[in-house]
């Protein structure tokens, strides 16, 4: 738990201190891992959900984003 929590905030960190473009590149990059299956996108780091929920929107897959962030799949929770 203290090594996912580690991971998080490293992240989250550099999430921060990227460019714009380091941002545009990681949303690719989460939104391939949650197409794969090998993230899930409450997985996403938060900072990046946005954007990764938009491509995936844009690529037709709105089936694999939430509701709350556009998508059509059910919250996890329900």
């Amino acid at each position: 738990m203290i090594r996912a929590i580690l991971n998080a905030l490293i992240n989250n960190i550099l999430i921060f201190l990227s460019s714009k473009g380091d941002k545009i590149m990681m949303t690719m990059f989460f939104a391939q891992r949650v197409i794969l299956g090998k993230t899930t996108f409450e997985d996403v780091p938060p900072t990046l959900q946005t954007g990764v929920a938009e491509n995936l929107i844009d690529s037709g897959l709105d089936f694999l984003v939430p509701q709350k962030f556009g998508g059509t799949k059910e919250d996890s929770a329900a």
